[in-house]
């Protein structure tokens, strides 16, 4: 039994543990940034997430000021950050990191023992994993369970509207052809309920992000309706290498985006352009956790539009079910986009870039390993 300085009796020191990590790992594996500054406001140490967050190198950051990384800030919370012997905590804060604004929920946290020194968290609130007020896997089971409900009474109203549909006269059968038209698109609403609430996960492998993206886009062109009135750049890293995915997932989730985008790039009546970048995030840069480890996720696909920008009261809620900024929109795409990029192990998020005045939307997935 161990006895501290003071003379009193107190708890034994935890032994190492040769198969339990060390700080550093357990700091690396968080979604969330983590930064240490000291009495200054310099940066001292920062995790892999704030390498991504901050778009840079722990290497650059070290030594440099945390508010002209992250600044201008709110003026209160800048006094209060100033502070080093003040606990803040400031939820729903704008940042800007180089050309970009995003906002994240900030707290900082004086390290008792060593005057000034503080621990500062930055965790993203356009981030999936954030975004999700309704405790993960439990949320997803509730559609389907809505969706077994209503099938059933469906099936016995459009028959119903069928046999009157023969039985009416003529001028009467159109008020029966509503009857069944409505309750096939209530049907294939239920369907995208269905597919929300699915547990089951497709088999992943490798696979050419590439051509999922001109896949996607050829499926669009194919369906008609206004691509042709946006322009679609592609702007692709030609030597990124393959992916980990599942590829009709993935072709689903860049089908759900690219097609929002091109509406929101449509909404203000100018030149719409939507661009499809591609680019390799070297490193741990972005992980996340999954199944109690850190999944590096090097490959990020961002799709931006030109259009006016999610509404702010939605920003936070944008993958929630039955949110849309559409007048007849569904509110289900952006929740089934998230479920099929969970269930091959990435991470979905968006920002608004208000400088350039373009909204993105960004994946990050799992490389594919090589077969040597």
């Amino acid at each position: 039994m161990a006895t501290s300085a003071s003379e009193g009796v107190g708890p034994a020191p935890v032994q190492p543990d040769a198969g339990r990590p060390d700080a550093r790992a357990q700091l690396s594996g968080l979604i969330f940034a983590v930064v240490l500054i000291d009495g200054e406001g310099r940066i001292a140490e920062v995790n892999h997430a704030a390498e991504d967050l901050l778009g840079t190198s722990a290497n650059r950051l070290v030594g440099t000021l945390l508010t002209e990384r992250i600044g201008p800030l709110d003026t209160r919370v800048e006094a209060r950050l100033l502070v080093s012997e003040d606990a803040l905590v400031a939820r729903d804060q704008p940042i800007r990191v180089g050309e970009q604004e995003t906002r994240v929920n900030l707290t900082a946290s004086p390290l008792g023992g060593f005057p000034g020194w503080r621990v500062v968290t930055l965790s993203q609130i356009g981030h999936d994993e954030a975004a999700n007020p309704y405790g993960g896997e439990a949320m997803l089971g509730a559609p389907a369970v809505l969706a077994h409900e209503i099938k059933n009474p469906l099936a016995a109203i459009r028959g119903a509207g069928q046999l009157a549909a023969r039985k009416l006269p003529h001028a009467d059968k159109k008020l029966a052809r509503m009857i069944t038209d409505e309750v096939d698109r209530i049907a294939r609403l239920i369907d995208r309920m269905q597919q929300l609430g699915s547990t089951r996960t497709g088999p992943v492998d490798a696979c050419n992000p590439h051509e999922a993206i001109r896949a996607a886009i050829a499926t669009m062109r194919a369906a008609g309706g206004t691509l042709g009135e946006v322009e679609i750049r592609e702007e692709f890293d030609p030597s990124l290498p393959p992916v980990l995915a599942n590829r009709d997932a993935l072709e689903q989730v860049l089908i759900n985006l690219i097609s929002n985008a091109r509406d929101a790039a449509l909404a203000p009546g100018g030149p719409g352009v939507v661009v499809v970048q591609t680019r390799f995030v070297s490193g741990l840069a972005f992980s996340a956790i999954r199944n109690g480890r850190a999944v590096p996720l090097p490959i990020e696909i961002t799709i931006s539009d030109n259009g006016r920008g999610i509404e702010p009261t939605l920003r936070d809620h944008v993958f929630e079910p039955f949110v849309s900024s559409k007048p007849s929109g569904q509110g289900l795409g952006l929740s089934l986009v998230r479920k099929l990029v969970r269930d091959m192990n990435g991470n979905v998020s968006h920002d608004r870039d208000t400088r350039a005045g373009l909204t993105n939307f960004r994946l990050h997935l799992p490389q594919a390993q090589d077969s040597a």
